[in-house]
């Protein structure tokens, strides 16, 4: 098994602390082999986030080079494919969108509250003054 699936293997260092740290039983008893099933499934488990994921990233990342690639060489069509590059793998908000998007929400909870309104369009505007990211 450890054949097929080498990269979900256990270090042989966690396997013997395993060992250590596993309850002793006189006859052995299954409780024992429980244990030790129980921490290498739950160790397992906790790789999928680590291992798999930036496994499915790099297909995810291929397949859509694939799809770009086909588009230029099929269709021509630089600009379609630099599209759904870009819909595909969105930028994250700059610091000032998102510094925008916070005040709006904060501004948002202060409706109503006519002191705020000249401070608060200051601050906008001194937010959508600063250069873009």
């Amino acid at each position: 098994m450890t054949d097929q699936h080498p990269i979900i293997t256990p270090p042989s260092d966690l396997r013997w602390l395993w060992r250590e740290q596993a309850p002793r039983y006189r006859d052995g008893g299954a409780g024992r082999e429980e244990w030790l099933m129980e921490r290498a499934a739950g160790w397992g488990y906790d790789q999928r986030g680590e291992v798999n994921e930036a496994q499915l990233q790099k297909a995810r990342d291929e397949e859509l080079e694939a799809c770009c690639e086909w588009l230029v060489r099929d269709w021509t069509d630089v600009e379609t494919a630099d599209k759904l590059r870009a819909a595909r793998r969105p930028k994250p908000p700059s610091d000032k969108e998102q510094a925008l998007a916070d005040f709006n929400w904060l501004v948002g909870r202060t409706l109503g509250r006519p002191e705020f309104d000249e401070r608060s369009n200051r601050i906008r505007r001194a937010l959508e003054a600063l250069p873009d990211d």
